[in-house]
């Protein structure tokens, strides 16, 4: 199954996002709607937190008084970790019964609002962020829920701020708009997005990957290999000895395929990652099992090459043993990239020139092979004179 993490900020309108993709199909986890059955009247978790915060959070006939608990939880950051201390575990077990629950070829949607505080991005394929601007947030708090301006701006403000967000984020999705705007941007991305990822998923193959060009560096690339290094890092587990984001794409200013590699060092290369990988959303790519050798006519090494079933994030990942000479090519080259701007330079333009020339990505990928063999030896040199290792 494809598992997303929606959230957003208090007020941020994560509901109509969430019931549109459930009219697609999507099975939605409402992490709020867990969270109060858990703490529901003759609950253990509601005994619990009377027991922590007093038989005043109780209203007469025994449910819990939100409002009294949320006024104190809500202004007192020690008071709301002890409160999470004890919903959070109750409402992680009980969402993982439901989603376990869900039929194999389900896109799982779990709406948790405090996904980016408590740092569980890498649990999901993907996560979505609903965004609304905050002064359209306090007024539907105070419109539609009935708080007090000071309270709804203080619940804002104990959240998450925006850069959070945005780093945690695969998908930005604006809910300034009317509602009518929301669900039509929610069509489009299960159409383009969600479903295609889920099928691919399911069926072990990767996206296509189209033909090479090369863009201008984006200034986006580090925040989205560190979303996927921490999903592939979750996946590998202690099977791997690192896992490092590497190719073009690493390199600070370097124009590149819009594709992220990555590089996964294991002790003794088997296939014993292939499906953990595959289930993370990257399935083993049949047929690119050798890296070419450097010098020319030496013997090739073996690998195994992953690239990513998400339609809406090429990626590569590179498996290969501790002892393989690519394994430290692979480190080395965008150091020196990184080091060295004449070198940088030069590769872009090459690069740049093979894309113009070359329809596929394996011919352009052949194509850069004799560049490398003098480069290595530059690249080599380089890390002599300046005493560089890797990590």
């Amino acid at each position: 199954m494809l598992r997303v993490g929606l959230t957003g900020g208090i007020g941020s309108g994560k509901s109509t996002v969430a019931a549109r993709l459930a009219d697609h199909g999507a099975v939605v986890v409402d992490s709020d709607r867990v969270a109060r059955e858990v703490v529901a009247p003759g609950t253990p978790g509601l005994a619990a937190v009377a027991a922590e915060f007093g038989a005043d959070v109780l209203t007469a006939d025994g449910a819990l008084d939100r409002p009294k608990l949320a006024g104190i939880v809500f202004s007192d950051d020690a008071a709301r970790q002890r409160l999470n201390a004890i919903v959070h575990p109750l409402v992680r077990d009980r969402a993982t019964e439901l989603v376990t629950a869900a039929p194999p070829d389900a896109v799982v949607v779990q709406d948790v609002p405090l996904l980016v505080e408590n740092g569980m991005g890498a649990l999901y394929h993907l996560v979505i962020v609903v965004d609304t601007p905050v002064e359209v947030r306090v007024r539907r708090l105070v419109e539609h829920r009935g708080l007090a301006e000071s309270d709804a701006r203080a619940r804002i403000a104990a959240q998450a701020d925006d850069d959070a967000r945005r780093a945690a984020a695969d998908i930005w999705l604006s809910n300034a708009g009317t509602p009518d705007q929301t669900r039509a941007a929610v069509d489009a991305l299960w159409a383009e997005r969600l479903a295609p990822y889920e099928t691919n998923l399911r069926e072990r193959r990767h996206a296509d990957r189209g033909a090479p060009r090369i863009l201008d560096h984006d200034l986006t690339w580090p925040a989205q290999a560190q979303r996927l290094l921490a999903r592939l890092r979750l996946a590998v587990g202690g099977a791997a000895l690192r896992v490092d984001h590497v190719g073009s794409t690493s390199v600070p200013g370097l124009a590149a395929k819009d594709v992220l590699d990555f590089q996964v060092v294991v002790a003794t290369l088997d296939d014993g990652l292939d499906e953990p990988l595959a289930a993370a959303g990257f399935p083993r790519l049949p047929g690119f099992d050798l890296d070419s050798p450097h010098p020319p006519g030496g013997p090739a090494t073996a690998k195994r090459t992953h690239v990513a079933a998400d339609p809406g994030r090429w990626a590569n990942v590179h498996v290969r043993a501790q002892d393989s000479p690519f394994a430290g090519y692979s480190l080395l080259f965008p150091a020196w990239l990184r080091a060295d701007g004449s070198a940088r330079a030069e590769y872009e333009q090459l690069k740049r020139g093979l894309a113009s020339s070359h329809s596929d990505v394996p011919a352009y990928a052949e194509a850069k092979e004799s560049w490398f063999d003098q480069a290595i030896p530059r690249a080599e040199a380089w890390a002599a004179a300046t005493g560089w290792t890797a990590d």
